[in-house]
């Protein structure tokens, strides 16, 4: 490709080891606490919902988990993921900064999400657990839980936020076609959606509240466990092949990252491509500066409050300490259904307050153009999730142009637009526009918000 300079490693490097960033960090992240006693939780508080090898990683600080070789093997289907130099891209920006991307949708399930998807599943294989319950926003976790699901021979059911489960059908179906149930949520077929529907028909549904729809489901029956796509220390620990594939393909190019940018939304991208290179600077390596980029329309670590909170709206989780917009907080409908998560993941929350990862927001609007703008260079049409690194990257880029300066700069393009081209006509259409939350509701989550009193 003559303007486009393509970094492919050989299957010899994919990772044998997903990093843990627990072992480098200066400070531990607070604990996760107990909703009822607001005492540190134990492995045994966890085994209803996740088998012992998931639980001992959830709480590990070693450096490095080796990764079974039969995830693997199945990570051989699509990994090492190529690395990009988007020349193009430069070439239209006029920017003297070189701008690579690392390209996770190349996967089956068309994101970075079966990274973890295969190992959950794998390890609940081996525990003896027949079933999967999980929650869905855009449907790209729930699609890449039903194909690890097929591959393990799982039954998986996934329950998807009402909103996206009518604005993506193509989701759903690809989920259904690797065997998995889809069901929009809330829904009748729990405690914790009947609620919901009781006090408004038609709830367009939260991330917060199909969590608690998969938890009461997989709490409930003995053959059923819980599996999370985000949040969770082992799932952004499962990303990290990302960003260690990264680092190899940057040394094949003589280059390192200035200036590292990934959407957040639980968080797991933006991890698997920044945790590998923030440790390597936490053992006194070179420094770089690591943009997380969020909805404007649901910003929890540029406007939420760093705090104890429940993870679903329905209060069936664990207290995690993180940025958070409250439980209970609906975010309007947006096309960025993976980013539509009242809270950020722990262990990102924390490094942002140890000032090692800063964050800005976008409108929707401002992301869906760079996204056009990427495709027309790059010839990659970008998830609505996607399009919020890809404008980072170009609002760093277009800073280097005005300051003269020529930077590295390395994002994240987490996963493809080709179910989501709906969200695309609308754009074109003229029938997109910005969507803003409600300030009083806002309000009203986070007034709400559990009193835990920490220790000094």
């Amino acid at each position: 490709m003559s303007d486009q300079i393509k970094y492919v490693l050989d299957e010899s490097r994919i990772p044998k080891f997903w990093y843990n960033i627990a072992a480098d960090l200066p400070k531990p992240p607070p604990p996760v606490l107990h909703p009822g006693t607001h005492q540190p939780i134990g492995p045994a508080d966890l085994a209803p919902l996740f088998p012992t090898a998931l639980i001992m990683q959830e709480v590990s600080t070693e450096r490095q988990i080796e990764i079974p070789e039969p995830v693997r093997d199945v990570y051989r289907q699509w990994r090492p993921s190529p690395l990009y130099r988007a020349r193009r891209l430069e070439k239209a920006l006029e920017t003297p900064a070189k701008i690579y991307y690392k390209y996770e949708g190349v996967s089956p399930a068309g994101s970075h999400k079966p990274n973890t998807a295969v190992a959950q599943a794998f390890y609940n294989k081996e525990a003896g657990v027949k079933k999967l319950t999980t929650e869905t926003g855009a449907g790209q976790w729930g699609s890449a839980l039903a194909f690890a699901g097929s591959v393990f021979g799982l039954e998986v059911k996934v329950f998807m936020v009402r909103v996206s489960y009518n604005q993506k059908p193509y989701r759903r179906a690809l989920m259904e076609t690797y065997g998995a149930t889809c069901v929009p949520s809330p829904s009748n077929e729990t405690q914790s959606g009947k609620s919901i529907l009781a006090q408004r028909a038609d709830h367009p549904g939260s991330l917060g509240i199909a969590i608690s729809e998969a938890v009461e489901v997989a709490a409930q029956n003995e053959d059923t466990k819980y599996s999370l796509g985000s949040v969770l220390n082992h799932v952004l620990t499962h990303q990290t092949v990302i960003g260690q594939e990264a680092m190899a393909q940057l040394d094949m190019a003589g280059d390192y990252p200035d200036i590292i940018v990934g959407c957040t939304g639980g968080g797991s991208n933006f991890a698997g491509i920044a945790f590998p290179f923030i440790g390597a600077q936490l053992r006194g390596g070179r420094k770089v500066r690591v943009v997380a980029v969020e909805p404007s329309a649901c910003p929890s670590l540029t406007r939420g409050k760093y705090a104890f909170d429940f993870g679903d709206t329905a209060h069936l989780t664990p207290l995690v300490k993180m940025h958070t917009l409250g439980s209970t907080f609906t975010p309007p409908g947006f096309h960025a259904g993976g980013l539509r998560y009242h809270g950020m993941a722990p262990m990102v929350s924390h490094l942002k307050e140890l000032g090692l990862i800063e964050a800005v927001a976008y409108t929707q609007m401002k992301c869906f153009e760079a996204g056009v703008q990427f495709a027309r260079t790059e010839g990659i049409v970008p998830a609505p999730e996607a399009i919020h690194a890809v404008l980072g990257a170009i609002d760093e880029a277009l800073r280097c142009r005005e300051e003269g300066k020529s930077k590295t700069i390395l994002f994240n393009l987490s996963g493809h637009g080709h179910f989501d081209m709906q969200a695309y006509i609308e754009y074109f259409a003229g029938n997109l526009k910005d969507l803003a939350y409600d300030e009083n509701e806002l309000a009203m989550a986070l007034a709400g918000l559990p009193s835990v009193k920490e220790a000094a």
